[in-house]
């Protein structure tokens, strides 16, 4: 599956021929293991763990602890981003009355002269 396809090249006269030639062997002889032997006792071999399965299953006190952390993480989150919101809101606030302060007081020193 992730191994790369090479495409297979047609060629003009229409004959299509693959990028990679198999090679056969005939003077190499295949391998056989031999059976080894021994003179003592083996423990059986553990039975094979079957895998997990793709679902993953939650038991009641689990679901309550996931939606608890879901609750928690929204309620953090949500009084992470009022807080700023009520900052960047308090921020104008003051920004605004400073501005007219200071308007108030250069007119004030205009009407003087």
């Amino acid at each position: 599956m992730f191994q790369p396809r090479i495409p297979v090249n047609p060629l003009p006269t229409g004959i299509v021929t693959p990028l990679v030639q198999p090679t056969v062997t005939a003077d190499i002889a295949p391998q056989t293991a031999a059976p080894v032997v021994c003179n003592h006792h083996h423990a059986p071999a553990p039975a094979p763990v079957p895998a997990p399965s793709s679902t993953a299953r939650l038991t009641p006190a689990g679901l309550a602890v996931v939606v608890g952390g879901g609750a928690g993480a929204v309620l953090v989150v949500g009084t992470v981003l009022v807080s700023m919101l009520l900052a960047v809101a308090v921020s104008a606030a003051s920004v605004a009355v400073c501005a007219v302060v200071l308007r108030s007081l250069l007119n004030g020193q205009n009407q003087r002269r």
